[in-house]
């Protein structure tokens, strides 16, 4: 095209989208931003050289696009912007609820009636019309439902049952739907309804992910399939079972503990109504729990285990959480979760139920499992606070760091030594050392009394153990090894995942099971003490 025509096809297209880039949808100020023109749908997905497929952007839009055909980089666009706003805000976000703020939903509650056989409904704040469905009932569970399309403005996210965030393989359904191939079940909701036919609201648990896929591409209106009074209960139980037994969803390891920590406090609150408890009670122990639900013996073990997981990384005041990957492998944060949990769960937490009453020192902070999650958020900060933070850069994260080692590019050693401290099988045998302080503590200066190695967190720890602690954490990041930016180094030692036992044998002995030289001496804990 000549300057001139090219010139005008801009101001055509720029009219079109009200004076926005098509990908991010900011304003586009041609005068004083660099701007290109593409095709909306790929010549390589059969999309035409007209000027009906041809869209104006940002040129940096353009260059970063996260997709060849622009609708879908427009909708990964508006997820990702979703996703910088929730940042701060916790980890399983973005989810239903943030995306339904973004796009106008979640803001009315819908009047309904319920008969015998059918359900009225009132969409009077949109103007939508009444409905009148069929109400069915599902043959093994009891449970009454009924379908109905609802506008976006009528249907909330339920974070109790559901509280996965939304991940970036929803480019996979955005490309589905743009195919004209529909996704085949709806979205499961449920409504409580009160007597006489009030309002009430409907809460979406499960399909969120294809219901975000339709918000991104700019469907108001969506179908859901309904439970009616539903038992809340099973529904929680039946929408963590497909995500952890059955593995029908694909949950990561941080939500299946904490929708795990929720049916915990459910079944409190079951032992509580059975037993003919007062709600302030708590008089009876773990133990007593798993014995009363005999029938969910294990299960119950691993629920008291998540709610002790979830209390300690959800916590407000852990400050390693904002480097942990909750969403699989990323190369953003250096620790994942599931790290966390081979690291300081596996070695701090007791899997045994406790026989201690709840209730016992609570309203003091020294029952025994509350000291354990407190004193495993103290312990976190103080790795976060000796290795990570003021040191970890966000923006040039995890990605081949060894590789830009051995190609001699030029990495911070900060940086580099925080990427290489919080790789799982380093991290390991770090809180090895920090388990053998602890339990040396116990036995020098409390009259050689023996600690159990997991029962250790659910002693209280004076000021001077946590000084030590912390002084071996900050003798093992002074090692020179971590800023060592020999590429025999880089390749040899941290050129792969090693196991725990190929670093327990560097600390040991000071070189690799290979005989490959990597610190000066071996590493012991009078050492680091000193």
């Amino acid at each position: 095209m000549t300057d001139k025509s090219r010139e005008q096809l801009a101001a055509r297209l720029e009219e079109i989208q009200q004076g926005k880039c098509f990908i991010c949808l900011e304003p586009l100020r041609r005068d004083f931003e660099r701007w290109e023109i593409d095709h909306i749908i790929p010549r390589a997905k059969g999309g035409k050289d007209d000027e009906n497929n041809y869209a104006i952007t940002h040129e940096r839009c353009n260059r970063a696009k996260l997709d060849s055909d622009l609708r879908v980089a427009r909708c990964m666009a508006g997820y990702e912007r979703i996703k910088d706003r929730c940042a701060k805000e916790g980890p399983n976000r973005p989810n239903l609820g943030d995306f339904l703020e973004e796009y106008g939903g979640g803001k009315h509650s819908v009047r309904i009636r319920l008969e015998k056989d059918a359900v009225e409904l009132s969409l009077s704040a949109t103007g939508a019309r009444p409905l009148r469905l069929s109400l069915y009932k599902d043959q093994l569970s009891g449970m009454k439902y009924f379908f109905a399309e609802f506008p976006i403005e009528y249907l909330f996210h339920d974070m109790r049952i559901n509280p996965r965030a939304i991940g970036t393989r929803i480019r996979g359904l955005i490309e589905e739907f743009l195919a004209g191939r529909p996704q085949l079940h709806p979205s499961l909701g449920w409504v409580e309804v009160p007597g006489g036919g009030r309002d009430a609201k409907i809460s979406i648990f499960d399909g969120q992910h294809k219901a975000v896929a339709q918000l991104l591409l700019g469907v108001r209106f969506l179908p859901v399939r309904v439970f009616v009074n539903p038992d809340l209960d099973v529904l929680l139980e039946t929408n963590t079972r497909a995500g952890t037994v059955l593995r029908q969803v694909a949950f990561d390891k941080s939500i299946q503990r904490y929708l795990g920590s929720q049916i915990f406090w459910e079944k409190v609150e079951a032992f509580k109504q059975a037993t003919g408890r007062a709600e302030e009670d708590f008089s009876f122990s773990e133990q007593d729990l798993v014995k009363f639900f005999r029938g969910e013996h294990r299960e119950m073990k691993r629920y008291i285990l998540d709610d002790v997981r979830t209390a300690v990384i959800y916590d407000p005041n852990n400050r390693l959480k904002d480097y942990v990957e909750f969403g699989g492998k990323a190369t953003e944060k250096p620790v994942s979760y599931n790290a966390i949990e081979r690291t300081f769960f596996s070695l701090f937490v007791s899997n045994e139920p406790l026989v201690i009453p709840m209730g016992y020192k609570f309203e003091v902070g020294e029952h025994p499992r509350q000291l354990e999650k407190t004193q495993l958020v103290q312990l976190m900060n103080i790795y976060a606070e000796e290795v990570l933070i003021g040191r970890y850069d966000f923006d040039r994260g995890t990605y081949r760091i060894e590789e830009a080692i051995r190609k001699g590019e030029d990495v911070p050693e900060a940086h580099l030594r925080a990427v290489r401290m919080a790789r799982e099988e380093i991290l390991y045998n770090i809180l090895r050392y920090v388990r053998d302080c602890v339990k040396r503590f116990f036995l020098l200066m409390h009259g050689g009394r023996m600690v159990e190695e997991e029962e250790l967190f659910q002693q209280a720890f004076p000021d001077l153990l946590w000084d030590h602690i912390r002084r071996v954490i900050r003798n093992i990041a002074s090692l020179p090894i971590w800023m060592n930016k020999d590429p025999v180094i880089s390749s040899a030692v941290f050129g792969g995942k090693q196991t725990y036992d190929f670093w327990k044998h560097i600390f040991n002995e000071g070189s690799t099971p290979g005989g490959v030289k990597v610190l000066a001496k071996p590493v012991t804990l009078d050492d680091l003490l000193t």
